[in-house]
């Protein structure tokens, strides 16, 4: 039996307490900072906010409950999202704290991998993010699969 091979994350979906608040903090991230681009559509009766590239989108919807995530409960503990270089990881650190993002100034962590830079930050609900660059590790498995 062949097995079928996954390409990609197509989409991720947020359940986020405050829409409006989360579109503000996104808005920033995705399209200010990364170059998403956005559109809204309703789901359910649900009013949803998609912003996308060319490789995946990220969708937030309304929460049918108020607490605030947890990184160390169940579930997700964090989304790491890749850019090409250490270049552009300082590059999107320094658009996030410009746009008044509390992210981290981006540095090199070599217990991670030699080569390995990015920054932290965390949405509004607690949701931590982080950007990291194309690694050589990473770019050698792909590319010698």
């Amino acid at each position: 039996m062949t097995m079928t091979e996954v390409t990609g994350i197509d989409h991720i979906y947020i359940a986020v307490a405050d829409l409006d608040r989360s579109e503000t903090f996104y808005d920033r991230v995705f399209i200010q900072a990364l170059g998403f681009r956005k559109n809204t559509f309703t789901l359910g009766g649900d009013p949803h906010i998609q912003y996308f590239n060319r490789h995946f989108g990220y969708v937030l919807r309304p929460a049918r409950g108020r607490s605030t995530h947890d990184s160390y409960a169940p579930g997700l503990h964090h989304l790491c999202l890749r850019v090409d270089s250490a270049a552009d990881v300082v590059a999107v650190s320094a658009r996030l704290r410009g746009l008044g993002i509390d992210a981290a100034e981006a540095k090199l962590y070599p217990e991670y991998a030699a080569d390995y830079w990015a920054t932290f930050f965390t949405d509004p609900d607690g949701v931590r993010l982080e950007v990291t660059n194309y690694r050589q590790e990473r770019r050698e498995r792909h590319d010698n699969w």
